[in-house]
């Protein structure tokens, strides 16, 4: 496909249609195979797509971006290779219903720029799993990079005799244009992965559509844990890509009873906290006030560049900056989501007022993705996390990694994190392949025994009620 060219959508739906035709003929193995092929492909130019993604973005690290790779070729086909994505996938005899897998049809996948060709390779692997077509609509600031990442696993599929078209990817399209694929009555689902405006034009476009939703992640420190372990914990997960992971930690909130503790592994581990007039050049820098929402000039710099934006004097080998915070809100910038070594920093006084504020930054941007919680209270575990809407709730964990899933616990590797009704999305699942499946029913002759021995008569005669005619129908099981 001509990378440099507009392509119209109804030129494009009609190549996946064809596309989506040949693929729904294939069995298991054949599709096994191109999978195979494509995660091969992926993994084996890992590096080569990070140092393009930094190169074109300029955004994190190329080492950590080759990581994201990995997890999204590596870990994401080890999660899915043996799933029957083919014809009958479930038989139970007993209560007579066969399970039959079928392709959902074309998928238009949105990807961002924090995590471009990763992205782009995960979703392509989870859609070719589920003999689905995909076009690829890369973010406009990481069109190269996600091209080629499409390039590669486009022509590994066509070694195994993938269908023509099961991967397109357009370089260049306009509001209008991305609006009319959304819409287009062949496409069969959007998996949204990006800014706010796009994932709500996703869900507003009438086509079904898997989003995601803003990760404001508040991590509890509660007295019980290892203070030491969360901490550096924590600097592993924030400056993963220098943050630029949605599910990375924006909020570190501790008990006044631990805070000179947790302030000082962090300053041991070169954060700085920043005085009331550094936060002030901060929030100047890395948020935009009139949009309501992060600065993307700092999306993804090191705590030293954006220091030096900011005009703050910074150690050299600065780790984080961390920002003690009065409240939550627009009128404090540096509470909402920040994807940079930026972490808000609050204090206090008991397990209660940690929850509510928690929730307050939950709500404040991030309902529905993910909080973190470091303790070694289990009943402290299970009230917190009761307490939290948020599809993960990690626990003694670095967030990024944690939720992504598939390296510190055994959540699904994703690079769709599904925010629930909360976040307005249809799920809290970390999406995969299984999501991608119509599943069809056989529903054999199992008669209910309990209604044919029950007198149905009964439910005729007004005089009776829920409890009654409960009595009766038990009385025949």
């Amino acid at each position: 496909m001509d990378e440099a060219r507009v392509v119209n959508p109804d030129e494009v739906m009609e190549k996946s249609v064809r596309a989506a035709a040949i693929f729904s003929q294939l069995d298991q193995e054949h599709t096994d195979r191109i999978t195979r092929a494509v995660y091969e492909a992926g993994f084996n130019h890992r590096v080569k797509l990070a140092k393009m993604a930094h190169q074109e973005t300029g955004m994190g690290s190329w080492q950590d971006k080759v990581i994201k790779n990995v997890v999204a070729t590596q870990l994401v086909y080890e999660d899915i290779k043996k799933l029957k994505t083919v014809g009958i996938i479930s038989e139970d005899d007993e209560r007579g219903i066969v399970e039959i897998a079928q392709p959902i049809g074309p998928i238009l996948a949105i990807t961002p720029v924090t995590n471009p060709t990763s992205t782009v390779i995960f979703k392509i692997l989870i859609a070719l799993k589920t003999r689905n077509p995909i076009i690829i609509r890369p973010h406009r600031m990481a069109v190269k990079s996600s091209i080629e990442a499409a390039r590669i696993c486009y022509e590994a599929a066509l070694q195994e005799d993938a269908p023509e078209d099961c991967i397109q990817w357009l370089a260049q399209t306009s509001r209008e244009e991305t609006q009319a694929l959304m819409a287009h009555k062949n496409l069969a689902l959007i998996l949204a992965t990006g800014g706010g405006g796009l994932v709500k034009a996703a869900y507003s476009s009438g086509t079904p559509a898997l989003g995601v939703g803003a990760g404001n992640v508040p991590v509890y420190i509660e007295p019980s844990a290892d203070v030491t372990f969360a901490v550096e914990q924590i600097l592993m997960s924030k400056t993963f890509d220098n943050g630029t992971v949605c599910a990375s930690e924006q909020a570190i909130v501790v008990e006044r009873c631990i805070a000179d503790k947790v302030i000082g592994e962090f300053k041991k581990r070169k954060g700085h906290f920043l005085s009331d007039e550094e936060i002030k050049h901060l929030e100047a820098v890395a948020f935009d006030r009139e949009r309501g929402v992060m600065n993307l000039n700092i999306v993804g710099k090191s705590a030293r560049v954006i220091a030096k934006m900011c005009n703050i004097e910074v150690p050299s080998d600065v780790s984080v900056l961390l920002a003690p915070l009065k409240g939550v809100g627009y009128e404090y910038p540096l509470s909402s989501e920040i994807l940079a070594p930026i972490l808000a920093f609050y204090i206090v006084d008991d397990f209660e007022e940690a929850v509510k504020l928690c929730i307050d930054l939950n709500f404040h941007g991030g309902i529905g993705h993910t909080v973190s919680l470091f303790s070694n209270d289990e009943e402290r575990i299970k009230q917190f996390a009761c307490l939290m809407n948020a599809g993960r709730i990690v626990v003694n964990t670095p967030s990024s990694q944690g939720a992504v899933g598939g390296i510190y616990n055994t959540l699904h590797p994703s690079f769709t994190l599904g925010c629930g009704t909360g976040g307005k999305n249809i799920t809290t699942d970390n999406v995969t392949a299984t999501h991608l499946l119509n599943i069809q029913r056989i529903a054999r002759r199992r008669i209910n025994e309990r209604i044919g021995r029950f007198d149905t008569s009964l439910y005729f005669n007004e005089s009776l009620d829920a409890n009654t005619i409960e009595q009766q129908f038990n009385r025949n099981y």
